[in-house]
């Protein structure tokens, strides 16, 4: 899992029938920067499917790749990203920070 920023909803005109009544975000990586380190200067986008209701700039852990999938089995859905959970905060030890190489 890793822990994304909403910043933005991602309305579809046309889409896959698996997605119909979907809730999707977009989402920037915050990994590093959570831990003291240098924010990207660029942040790539991550589209999320959501069912727990993340609104605009909230924390998210987002389950991706094969994982993300697994929320909806038996039945089959095409997501690559789900948001497992919306963070209410996030603590870090400062020793282990200083420990990590950035």
């Amino acid at each position: 899992m890793k822990i994304y920023k909403v910043v933005g909803k991602v309305t579809l005109a046309s889409c896959h029938p698996a997605f119909e009544g979907a809730r999707l975000l977009a989402t920037e990586p915050e990994g590093v920067s959570t831990l003291g380190g240098p924010a990207p200067s660029d942040p790539d986008l991550l589209i999320v499917w959501d069912e727990q209701g993340a609104g605009s700039g909230a924390r998210v852990a987002v389950s991706d790749g094969a994982e993300a999938a697994q929320a909806f089995r038996p039945a089959l859905k095409p997501v690559d990203a789900y948001c497992s959970a919306i963070l209410d905060s996030v603590h870090v030890d400062p020793k282990s920070v200083r420990e990590l190489q950035f």
